[in-house]
């Protein structure tokens, strides 16, 4: 799959199917361990994720930070989607304004949330060439940080991965984001930069906090990514033959039954 060159990555382009074709990245390491048939079909342009009100929320509230005009520009490309016809904002964006201005109103947090917005870094790190575009990076402090919004700061999630109970940050793997992005900076910079999250709740009033990470975290991250890169590799150049999950939205929509299945193996499947 992959091509002699790589294109120079931008703002533009950073997100389009032929840079990630190129370049691995952490949504995309993500997206093969969850099914590498989906994510493959979406390399090739056979299946689109869909756009999920999640997403433009999530995308909303990080605009709100990058700049005044790049918030303005995102709600005037999705005004639809933010405003209802009869006038006002649809309810998930009235809690995300609830979350920026509770973010905004502390300096604490905006201290965290200080530095050049959406910078874009490349590196070759465990076989491949990687991609990640830091919402935040202090280059007097030496640290960058990322907005990730939750439904509660305190909420427990099971975790296969982990094998054990986990916070939000474990379970969505923000764990992993930071330490990638820590490795490829420090290709980059040639200085290790502490990763920060701020998180944001959907309550109302919103909780918010500033998380750090203990430095043994990220090694067994980087061992975990070094277990099966090589295979996601292989599998992305077209070397092994990408496994069906046959849960997600694209292995339900192609699935084709071809034996039938005892109950007991619905638990462990």
């Amino acid at each position: 799959m992959k091509t002699k060159t790589k294109p120079n990555l931008n703002k533009k382009n950073y997100h389009s199917n032929e840079a990630d074709k190129q370049y691995m990245s952490v949504s995309q390491f993500k997206s093969f361990r969850e099914c590498e048939a989906k994510t493959i079909a979406v390399l090739k342009g056979e299946f689109q994720e869909p756009t999920t009100n999640a997403l433009l929320v999530g995308s909303y509230l990080h605009a709100a930070f990058e700049s005044e005009e790049a918030f303005q520009k995102f709600i005037e490309e999705n005004n639809s989607a933010i405003f209802k016809s009869r006038g006002g904002k649809y309810a998930d964006f009235e809690t995300a304004d609830k979350m920026i201005e509770a973010l905004k109103a502390d300096p604490f947090v905006m201290f965290a949330l200080s530095g050049e917005k959406e910078q874009i870094y490349t590196a070759e790190l465990w076989g491949t060439d990687w991609k990640i575009k830091v919402d935040n990076i202090n280059h007097q402090h030496k640290f960058f940080s990322d907005i990730k919004t939750t439904s509660d700061l305190y909420k427990r999630y099971w975790s296969e991965k982990y094998d054990g109970w986990v916070t939000f940050v474990e379970y969505w793997d923000y764990v992993l984001q930071m330490a990638v992005y820590r490795r490829v900076l420090q290709e980059n910079l040639g200085q290790t930069y502490t990763p920060y999250i701020v998180a944001v709740t959907k309550e109302n009033p919103p909780n918010k906090a500033v998380l750090h990470f203990d430095e043994s975290r990220f090694d067994f991250e980087y061992e975990y990514i070094e277990s099966y890169i090589e295979r996601i590799i292989d599998v992305k150049n077209g070397k092994l033959e990408p496994k069906r999950c046959e849960k997600c939205d694209y292995c339900r929509s192609t699935k084709m039954l071809r034996d039938t299945i005892e109950i007991g193996m619905l638990l462990y499947e």
